[in-house]
């Protein structure tokens, strides 16, 4: 059974630490844990870890570590992407202040990732985004991509996993 490709967002990274919402810290600890299982092949790009910086060193280094811990490859910037994530933005599937979140989603579908997994609600995970950024992407001759919150994700491929049995 070949292995979903998901893309961490930064939210997540925050989440897996932030026991201040124990929904979404327990979710994203599972989903880390599912990757550390090899249920999902796991992903990140530099604009997550250039977001990372901007919190204290500590914590940084904390979440850097998860990196590491699980086997999370690191996807570089690049032009395609960038030039993606202006699109996404001159057509209105992000506000324009959201560069980065549409940098996360032009990284994701540039590198023909199978799903975004994030709990930006406001930007990300939500209807407006998917359809418009999926639309952008098909119209370009991008795959779609998923966006999904860590419950989302996570009871998706179990749901598939028990149909394969």
């Amino acid at each position: 059974m070949e292995k979903k490709k998901i893309y961490l967002e930064t939210t997540l990274f925050n989440h897996y630490f932030d026991v201040r919402t124990p929904n979404y810290h327990d979710d994203t600890k599972e989903l880390f844990k599912a990757c550390a299982e090899g249920i999902f092949e796991p992903y990140t790009s530099k604009y997550v870890i250039d977001e990372l910086k901007k919190a204290p060193l500590e914590k940084y280094n904390k979440m850097f570590e998860l990196t590491e811990l699980y086997n999370i490859e690191v996807l570089d910037s690049s032009d395609e992407a960038d030039d993606l994530a202006r699109r996404y933005i001159s057509e209105g599937a992000l506000p324009k202040r959201s560069l980065t979140d549409a940098k996360h989603i032009a990284a994701a579908s540039v590198n023909e990732l199978d799903t975004i997994v994030s709990l930006n609600f406001r930007h990300i995970v939500r209807e407006k985004t998917i359809k418009l950024t999926n639309e952008i992407n098909t119209s370009l001759g991008y795959k779609i991509v998923e966006i999904n919150s860590p419950k989302e994700a996570l009871d998706y491929e179990k749901n598939r996993r028990s149909c394969l049995r």
